[in-house]
């Protein structure tokens, strides 16, 4: 039996511009860290030939290409792990539309499992290089590449993709207590509003064009946050929010609706820096970065919202148990 245990995460800046339409021929650049909030994969031997996956639903099948969960089952192809398992997701929080990037990690969290299956030990950056291929190549997703690569990797990470198809995700390596001090500020609140990010980043990719100001601002903003986060400046984090929220509202038409600008207006105007919904938007989670001498006075004005209580993920997609036995010989 194995177990995986891969992060969720929050885009704090640059979302959009991991894009393949903007990254490839501009360069993207996008801040972001994983959350102690996880995607669990549990995979285990069974005594038959049978597949069995278990998620929202249970699908029980004896080819791997009968599966309709479609990343377990470019996952599995990928691993050779193809008969007599059983597979199970599990998450720790809503994992449809919440903005944190939950596709990626069970992407990643599936290989990283299926590989310790098999006996192979693979690296971070591995993992997120064949999660993105699996995502975007096999499945056709229209998503970015900042998702795998936290997930895999954790920590807070400054990524920059292109020109062209490099990706490099570096650990910003800020001290002990600017980690704190970022950990401290940042607030999550579940909208109770799911969507699939499909559909924006779709127009948001077919934007990319005419939108190309607002992706370079986005893009600057991340390595404005990344340098001032080297540099201890953590407040610095919250005002770039602020404005690359409200950059980000004119890349698709569904990225933000009246609820969301009411909450976001009420946060802002209850002492937090820097609003804005995680993801592509749409639903999800809300991100308010606040002081914390404000934080009660946000919470009160987002008291119809669950807060979500998060800390920073420093380690990755690991494995939390390796059991390797035949256990049928």
């Amino acid at each position: 039996m194995i177990i995986t245990q891969t992060p969720l995460r929050i885009g704090l800046l640059g979302g959009g511009t991991d894009l393949p339409g903007y990254y490839r021929e501009h360069g993207g650049r996008v801040l972001n860290c994983a959350l102690d909030k996880y995607v669990y994969v549990i995979v285990k031997q069974r005594f038959d030939d049978d597949i069995y996956v278990n998620y929202s639903k249970k699908e029980i099948v004896s080819r791997v290409e009968d599966l309709e969960h479609e990343l377990v089952r470019e996952a599995m192809w990928m691993t050779g792990v193809t008969r007599g398992v059983e597979i199970t997701t599990l998450a720790d929080i809503p994992s449809a539309g919440s903005g944190l990037g939950s596709s990626s990690a069970v992407t990643v969290g599936l290989l990283n499992a299926l590989f310790a299956y098999q006996g192979r030990q693979v690296s971070g950056l591995e993992l997120a290089d064949r999660a993105c291929w699996i995502e975007i190549d096999r499945c056709g997703k229209p998503i970015g590449k900042q998702d795998q690569y936290i997930a895999a990797l954790g920590g807070i990470r400054d990524i920059r993709l292109g020109p062209g198809d490099d990706v490099v995700a570096d650990e910003l390596g800020i001290s002990a207590a600017g980690r704190r001090a970022l950990q401290q500020q940042i607030m999550l609140f579940y909208t109770g509003i799911t969507r699939s990010a499909n559909s924006i980043l779709a127009e948001q990719s077919a934007n990319i064009e005419d939108t190309r100001p607002q992706l370079d601002i986005l893009r600057d903003l991340a390595g404005l946050g990344a340098e001032r986060l080297r540099g201890g400046d953590v407040d610095a984090i919250g005002p770039a929010v602020r404005e690359s929220w409200e950059v980000k509202r004119k890349l698709a038409s569904g990225v933000s609706s009246e609820e969301v600008d009411l909450a976001v207006s009420r946060a802002l105007d209850a002492g937090a820096s820097g609003v804005k919904l995680t993801g592509a938007g749409g639903g999800g989670f809300l991100l308010a970065m606040c002081p914390v001498e404000r934080q009660r006075a946000v919470r009160e004005s987002l008291a119809g919202l669950q807060e979500l209580p998060v800390k920073l993920d420093r380690l990755g997609s690991r494995v939390i148990l390796n059991v390797q036995r035949d256990i049928w010989s």
